[in-house]
């Protein structure tokens, strides 16, 4: 079969419709890359069991800095916040004038640990409050008038992952996050293990092919298959894509073949991790828990990932504060409290760093809808084992007259956050990875 032949074969049959949407999304990028020059990619399953693990959880809809780490000593807070602002005798106090939520008492148990960091007045220059934009700023690491589609952890891949398995990012969801992106395909999103596969059944259900499991695996068979048809050539038989082998070295079908192999490794290697770790932590009832649950378990299996990717929504807080928020920091800390229990009792806790982000905080004043509005810069909390525990960076000013347009100030800018995250945890360059200089943050024991 020709090449052209072939590749007519592919999307018409399995890369035409025949993957099931549970199909890692990965896969589907390489059709954009049958004309690159990636074909020579060699494959390389790192181990992990030694390398250090990014833990990346995303508060997504602008979480309320102010009452999340509440400066409940400032007369300013209050006065923004006659209904909303936490009282003194409410707050988990961890300083004489700050305290956390009063849902957050996992948070509190890691503070009182010396696993808890606070990054106060995280932000960037000329925020914009567009929940879209904002988060695609911190998910590419981008100056605000500037535009990517490759995200900072993508960078991260490309500058010093080279020939990883695509396990080497793996998100928890439908889709893989932006912060992903990277030059070279890599990353991997999925649901639960038990859905990560390719469809193999007779019936297929809407948007599947039958036997598209055994297709991908007889793509890689090396061996002649008469029952592979030539939809070209009706009746006539030809050799299994396998074939390629005689084919020059680098071709794209070549890389599309290795490519569909990965898929099916990768699918396999992350169904038999999850089946046979056990969880040793009591967690909550919630999505959030149950998606750190498999994290730990495909941590202390031995998957080769070096960031997992994990969100909660929820957190755009415009009407009914209160309750919803205190279900959300419930949530929250109640789920990262096991997360950090379960790789102890695993004996993984000094390999993880967990680093959590939100879009934007909230404004200071309350508005009239038993809510706060977007606005600029918040609190970013990092937790782990191997921590400088304790509040990091200038606190918040909230004086009327030292506020940005009604918000808080940016003073730390999140792309050093990031860098110290690059430099001292995942051990490389971050100006490679952030396209410029920002100084780290002294957050690493």
């Amino acid at each position: 079969m020709s090449l052209h032949t072939r590749r007519s074969f592919l999307r018409s049959t399995a890369l035409g419709g025949a993957l099931s949407c549970t199909v890692p999304s990965f896969l589907a990028a390489t059709f954009d890359q049958l004309h690159a020059d990636s074909a020579d990619r060699a494959i390389a399953t790192p181990t992990g069991k030694d390398a250090p693990i990014l833990v990346v959880l995303q508060m997504a809809g602008g979480n309320d800095g102010l009452n999340t780490v509440v400066p409940f000593a400032d007369d300013h807070y209050h006065r923004a916040r006659p209904k909303l602002g936490l009282k003194p005798d409410r707050v988990l106090k961890v300083t004489d004038t700050v305290g956390l939520h009063p849902a957050l008492q996992g948070f509190r148990s890691l503070y009182d640990a010396g696993q808890l960091a606070v990054v106060q007045s995280v932000g960037y220059p000329n925020p914009n409050r567009s929940h879209f934009r904002s988060t695609d700023i911190w998910m590419t690491a981008t100056d605000s008038d500037r535009v990517s589609n490759v995200g900072w952890l993508g960078r991260y891949f490309d500058n010093a992952c080279p020939g990883a398995d695509p396990t080497v990012g793996l998100a928890v969801g439908r889709q893989s996050p932006l912060a992903f992106a990277a030059r070279k395909p890599t990353g991997v999103a999925l649901e639960n293990p038990d859905a990560y596969r390719f469809a193999d059944r007779d019936e297929p259900e809407e948007g599947e092919m039958a036997g598209s499991g055994k297709f991908y695996r007889q793509m890689n068979a090396n061996f002649d298959d008469p029952s592979l048809g030539d939809p070209a050539n009706a009746g006539g038989t030809v050799n299994s894509l396998g074939g390629s082998k005689s084919m020059s070295g680098g071709s794209p079908l070549d890389f599309l073949e290795r490519t569909a192999l990965d898929a099916q490794v990768s699918s396999d290697q992350i169904r038999a991790i999850a089946s046979r770790t056990k969880n040793q932590a009591s967690y909550p009832s919630s999505k959030l828990a149950n998606d750190l649950k498999l994290v730990a378990r495909l941590i202390a299996g031995g998957l080769g990932t070096r960031v997992y990717y994990v969100s909660q929504g929820g957190y755009d807080t415009h009407t009914n504060q209160v309750t919803s928020h205190q279900r959300l920091l419930t949530e929250l800390g109640d789920s990262v409290a096991a997360f950090l229990k379960d790789l102890a009792a695993l004996q993984q806790s000094d390999r993880v760093l967990l680093l959590t982000f939100s879009e934007f905080g909230r404004r200071v004043a309350e508005n009239g809808s038993g809510g706060t509005d977007h606005g600029a810069a918040a609190p970013l909390f990092l937790m782990g084992s191997r921590l400088k525990p304790g509040f990091h960076g200038p606190a918040p000013s909230l004086a009327p007259d030292t506020l940005l347009k009604g918000d808080v100030k940016f003073q730390t800018d999140f792309r050093s956050v990031y860098a110290s995250v690059l430099q001292g945890w995942l051990k490389t360059d971050p100006n490679a990875v952030l396209g410029g200089k920002f100084d780290p943050v002294p957050l690493l024991a």
